[in-house]
């Protein structure tokens, strides 16, 4: 299949003429072309959004009709939820049962921020001066770039798109260079609920080519993005150039934290979803596992019980827990940081290389599992974004924080532990955006989620969200007679 960019409601071929392949990381098969775009295509998609913002059907709807068609839009790509999660296993690798909870959860963050959309309210704040009224507006900020990663596609664009369309903004998204073609088919559903043309707008490609002059663009307002952390430093520089906002949501070394007192069934499940659950590429990953001394032992013989049994293969198929790694050099870092951690000492108890299944092309890595690690290894500091388990050891709670706060990140965390009162201990002294307790991996469209430390800036979802997509304005109203002095500032 060849694709084109969507720009101003109209499918375009890239200005320079230029595709590149896509490929099934499963099968290793290329499936699809995708638009190499330039400088070109996004200037033209940024001009069609500033456009779409400035004038036209778009700013004319009252706040009420916008959240009407925000919510179409969710209604929409529900509808249309099988197909679209089809695409994104065939692009990304992921199992086709998590893509498809995915796509059909993308409904709820559209529904919610339109539902939001006629409730953005300003205030009349008290005056301390005579004479005066003051009240506030709440205003969209204008063309928002959208940057996406290959591991959720879908899911990781509605926590940015949902906000920032309920909020009155025009977009211009730039999907990875692995997984494009699902960020392309929900352009297609835009028109489809009815949003404008130029509203949503696509442009693919590479970071250097497109995502780089999408950042510098003047007419660019406000950059999310979520990736990883030297990415995410380049974007934050950029666009401090003409002080834009940024959202950025990056990499993570979560700790998972196992106390003697937990139910270590449910923890070791936990555990397993943690780091294996989406090939370990997720960047709430539990990759940090920390275990109590006295349980250890019997918790690490239940880990490996389950690990030994992880089947890998090809992600459509629901017997399948384990699918390919999405991209050629993901695959060859995990294997990298694989090396680096056995030449560092931790010992290697479950996998720990590549796999190979028979008849496939796709690039495969078995669950790894290392002990013995200390903290300062790389394994333990170092955000792998792969299915390698670092195991620790802690001998009580202030040595649990002391190890899971010495990482740069603070992304998220779990806890494991039938105590209330350390939960809430541990909750309150984690430096994590998220802290689960007796569970682990969930998010939702109500409460917000980001990081702390060099997990990035900003938050997305819940109410909180919002706010990030819009700009306060004061008015000041003065109803009194002359003003006496002209050269005294009241």
């Amino acid at each position: 299949m060849k694709y084109q960019l969507f720009i101003d409601g109209q499918w375009r071929d890239p200005v320079a003429g230029r595709w590149f392949e896509t490929a099934n990381p499963y099968t290793g098969e290329v499936w699809a072309e995708i638009p190499r775009a330039d400088a070109a295509d996004v200037e033209l998609a940024v001009a069609a959004a500033h456009q779409a913002f400035s004038t036209g059907p778009w700013p004319a709807l009252s706040a009420s009709q916008r959240g009407r068609l925000v919510r179409r839009f969710g209604e929409v790509l529900e509808q249309h939820a099988a197909e679209l999660a089809t695409i994104e296993a065939r692009d990304n690798g992921k199992l086709y049962a998590e893509t498809l909870n995915q796509a059909r959860y993308l409904c709820e963050w559209f529904q919610f921020y339109g539902g939001l959309a006629d409730k953005i309210e300003g205030s009349v704040p008290a005056m301390d001066k005579p004479d005066v009224l003051n009240y506030t507006r709440h205003e969209p900020l204008g063309v928002c770039a959208c940057i996406t990663p290959w591991n959720s596609p879908l899911l990781l664009l509605a926590w940015k798109a949902a906000p920032a369309l309920a909020a009155g903004n025009t977009l211009v998204i730039k999907p990875s260079e692995f997984t494009s073609a699902s960020t392309l088919e929900f352009a297609r559903l835009s028109i489809e609920a009815g949003l404008p043309p130029g509203v949503v707008n696509v442009v693919t490609g590479f970071g250097d080519e497109v995502g780089d002059p999408l950042v510098r663009h003047r007419k660019v307002r406000k950059v999310a993005f979520t990736g990883g952390e030297s990415s995410g430093r380049s974007v934050n520089v950029t666009a401090a150039a003409d002080f834009k906002r940024v959202t950025l949501e990056l990499g993570g070394k979560s700790a998972n934290i196992v106390f003697d007192d937990a139910n270590l069934d449910q923890a070791v499940n936990g555990a397993i979803s943690g780091i294996f659950a989406a090939s370990g590429q997720t960047c709430i990953a539990g990759s940090r596992l920390l275990l109590q001394d006295s349980i250890h032992d019997e918790f690490l013989e239940r880990l490996l019980a389950i690990g030994k049994r992880i089947r890998l293969g090809d992600p459509m198929l629901p017997e399948t827990q384990v699918g390919p790694i999405t991209t050629e050099p993901q695959y060859r870092r995990i294997l990298d940081y694989i090396a680096i951690a056995k030449a560092e000492g931790a010992r290697c108890v479950l996998g720990g290389e590549a796999a190979t299944l028979p008849g496939v092309g796709g690039l495969f890595v078995k669950p790894t599992i290392f002990t013995d690690v200390t903290p300062k290894m790389r394994i333990a500091q170092e955000e792998v974004f792969g299915p390698v388990l670092a195991v620790l050891r802690f001998k009580d709670l202030d040595e649990a924080v002391e190890i899971a706060n010495d990482v740069n990140y603070g992304l998220a965390a779990g806890v494991w532990t039938e105590s209330l009162r350390r939960a809430v201990r541990m909750a309150d002294r984690l430096q994590a955006g998220t802290v689960w307790v007796n569970t682990y991996r969930s998010t939702s469209y109500t409460t917000p989620f980001g990081g702390y430390k060099a997990s990035g800036l900003g938050r997305e979802n819940g109410v909180e969200a919002i706010k990030e997509y819009l700009q306060v304005k004061s008015i000041w109203l003065y109803t009194g007679g002359d003003i006496a002095n002209p050269f005294i500032r009241r």
